[in-house]
């Protein structure tokens, strides 16, 4: 048996559990996220529980199982408490603003670079004298969250040696050490 699998899903308060043709849908406060549902595994609302179970078990169902339960969580996690990612931009003149749901990156290149954000995703930019700009990413959705801070990251990666791109706070940077003198 899948150890994730197995485990039930409890619905906090106020959000509401529906399956209906394979599809299941998580409303709460904070939004509404649907998600299909391999018809191998089935999903069952039980009081404030959800479970999800396999009809056999042969490879498919197994890998599918634990799956399915944890994309079922983080909706249930996501319209209730939802999501929040921190990045944080490291450099000289590395500047982020936002108008709307674009946010407009300086980072470094001859162009800026314009990003266009899903209505889904609630935006902040901060930027304090003497501290790196901050882009402060909201959302329900868990999946899309982390797509779009794998787009702004990927603008400028942290490099090894000074250890400037695109980071999340918190996010430890394996250094390395600069080209040595060669003795002669």
């Amino acid at each position: 048996m899948s150890r994730i699998g197995k485990l039930p899903i409890s619905i906090p308060a106020g959000v509401t559990v529906s399956v209906a043709d394979s599809i299941v849908t998580v409303k709460g406060p904070k939004g509404e996220l649907s998600q299909y549902v391999d018809p191998i595994i089935s999903v069952e609302v039980e009081g404030a529980e959800v479970k999800c179970t396999r009809a056999n078990d042969d490879k498919e169902s197994r890998s599918k199982h634990g799956l399915y339960r944890a994309l079922i969580n983080n909706m249930v996690i996501g319209v209730s408490q939802g999501y929040r990612k921190e990045l944080e931009l490291v450099g000289v003149g590395y500047r982020v603003s936002n108008n709307g749901q674009v946010l407009d990156f300086s980072l470094g290149y001859t162009h800026n670079i314009f990003l266009g954000l899903p209505k889904e995703i609630k935006v902040e930019t901060k930027s304090e004298r003497n501290q790196n700009p901050l882009v402060i990413l909201e959302s329900c959705d868990k999946q899309l969250i982390g797509q779009v801070c794998a787009k702004i990251r990927s603008f400028r990666k942290p490099e090894p040696y000074k250890g400037k791109g695109v980071k999340f706070v918190g996010e430890v940077i394996r250094r390395k050490a600069g080209k040595s003198a060669g003795a002669k």
